[in-house]
């Protein structure tokens, strides 16, 4: 039993050394000969594995640079599912996004480099921008309604859809106007918490009870709330 443990885990090590291998030599390639010139033949051969092995692991180049959004997705999902006692929705998204950056420090491979890299590619490329808006816009629907399930006391399904939305769209905006300033990922991390604060300053209204924040909302538009029959004294 130790045995068929030691080889299983052996050759897991072995699956994420030729993962990783293909994703540096095509980043190289990428950088060296642009992303459209570069052929999966190459990258293949520059990681030293035929291409049959590069389809073991990836469909096509692409792949190369969206290897890692599955499995973030799927732990941010379960981040917005274990919402803590008292937390605020403004609390939980702001978590989120804490979260989100710690798990990208938390990836030795993962350089600022590499980042900088992959974001320039993705927006020189029409089919990779293409990708990673629909990744993005399918991203924010799954987070928007796991946010809704956590927090069903508190937000409709309108108001988790603008608070995601509004988060998600002003921390990758800054992180992408700052990714030529910015010199490490703590600081585009920095970036990113700046941004999401700005944006949750504006959602202030989710953390508050919804009867209030409706009644708020009729005042400020010069309304007298009315209060549904058999509730007036």
């Amino acid at each position: 039993m130790q045995y068929s443990s030691a080889m299983a885990g052996l050759r897991e090590r072995k699956k994420q050394r030729t993962r990783r291998a293909l994703i540096d030599a095509a980043l190289q390639l990428f950088a060296r000969k642009g992303y459209a010139d570069t052929t999966l033949a190459e990258i293949a051969a520059t990681a030293e594995v035929s291409t049959r092995t590069f389809f073991s692991y990836f469909s096509g180049k692409d792949d190369l640079l969206f290897h890692d959004g599955e499995e973030r997705m799927e732990r941010a999902l379960a981040l917005l599912a274990g919402r803590r006692p008292g937390e605020t929705a403004g609390a939980l998204l702001l978590r989120l996004v804490e979260a989100g950056f710690g798990w990208a420090l938390e990836d030795e491979a993962l350089t600022f480099e590499e980042a900088e890299l992959r974001m320039r590619l993705i927006m020189a490329e029409p089919a990779l921008r293409a990708r990673a808006l629909l990744l993005m816009y399918d991203g924010q629907l799954r987070v928007a309604a796991a946010l809704r399930q956590a927090c069903q006391d508190e937000l409709d399904e309108v108001e988790a859809a603008a608070a995601v939305g509004a988060l998600f769209g002003a921390v990758k905006l800054a992180v992408m106007a700052h990714l030529g300033h910015d010199r490490s990922l703590k600081d585009i991390q920095t970036t990113a918490r700046r941004a999401a604060e700005l944006a949750l300053d504006g959602l202030r209204a989710l953390d508050t009870p919804p009867a209030e924040a409706r009644q708020g909302a009729t005042r400020a538009a010069g309304r007298v709330p009315v209060e549904p029959p058999g509730m007036a004294s």
